[in-house]
């Protein structure tokens, strides 16, 4: 049986969650070992792997993002920010039974230091069934805004 709309909907929805509350920890097991949390400068490139992006994490980077913001010692996350993002407009664009694609639109507000900014975002998810269950493979967040530069962005998007 092909990996349902609910199914990935579920877990992309429990990611935000996760983000907005600073569980990071438990952020970093809904990704696969191989999996990529990717933010790219240019919102049309698709070749992630020869260009400059704001992130291009695998296991290893991720943990160290996650490292940085609960320890503190960053200076993009003193003080941290408090988050709230909305997933919505859902597309499955691929599926079957161990892998799909799926596309939403993200609206992330950020509160920091008193200021609010707001990112809107074009984010596709590649997911993966395990033997543990669904699990993210990679995530492509495509920011609308991206020829602003991000400033001291204390979370991840």
């Amino acid at each position: 049986m092909s990996i349902t709309l609910n199914e990935a909907v579920e877990l992309v929805t429990l990611e935000a969650d996760l983000l907005d509350h600073g569980d990071f920890t438990q952020w970093l097991s809904l990704y696969t070992e191989d999996g990529l949390y990717i933010v790219p400068i240019d919102p049309d490139t698709e070749d992630f792997e020869d260009i400059l992006n704001y992130a291009y994490d695998n296991a290893e980077m991720r943990a160290k993002r996650v490292q940085r913001l609960l320890g503190g010692r960053a200076i993009s996350a003193a003080p941290p920010a408090r988050t709230i993002r909305l997933l919505a407009r859902y597309r499955m664009l691929d599926t079957d039974e161990t892998t799909c694609t799926l596309r939403c639109a993200q609206m992330l507000t950020e509160l920091r230091q008193g200021r609010e900014r707001y990112y809107a975002a074009n984010v596709t998810f590649d997911l993966v069934r395990t033997e543990t269950g669904l699990k993210i493979g990679r995530k492509v967040v495509r920011l609308l805004t991206s020829t602003e530069a991000l400033t001291a962005v204390s979370y991840i998007l």
